[in-house]
């Protein structure tokens, strides 16, 4: 099965970028997932709570958090965290 998805990246882009999905995960157990607090009032609440899911699944957390909300995240914090983890959870919350 194919199917094409557009990604739209809300910091302004002029024209959407085409990118494939990466496959999914099969499992939690054993898995390194990224949270990464976007610095939002109660984002940080939010993110401990999944914690505690992804922990009680078998996955070992590591936690992130952008400077601000305000601006993208900085390009070493994505790629730290691309090269950190299998996944990565954002944490929006107001």
């Amino acid at each position: 099965m194919s199917s094409q998805t557009s990604l739209l990246d809300p910091t302004a882009e002029l024209q959407p970028s085409e990118r494939q999905l990466l496959p999914r995960l099969s499992s939690l157990a054993g898995a390194t997932i990224g949270l990464l607090d976007i610095s939002k009032p109660r984002g940080k609440e939010f993110l401990d709570e999944v914690e505690k899911f992804l922990i009680d699944a078998g996955a070992t957390v590591k936690r992130y958090a952008k400077p601000t909300f305000a601006r993208i995240a900085p390009l070493e914090l994505t790629q730290k965290i691309s090269t950190e983890c299998d996944a990565v959870i954002e944490g929006l919350a107001d």
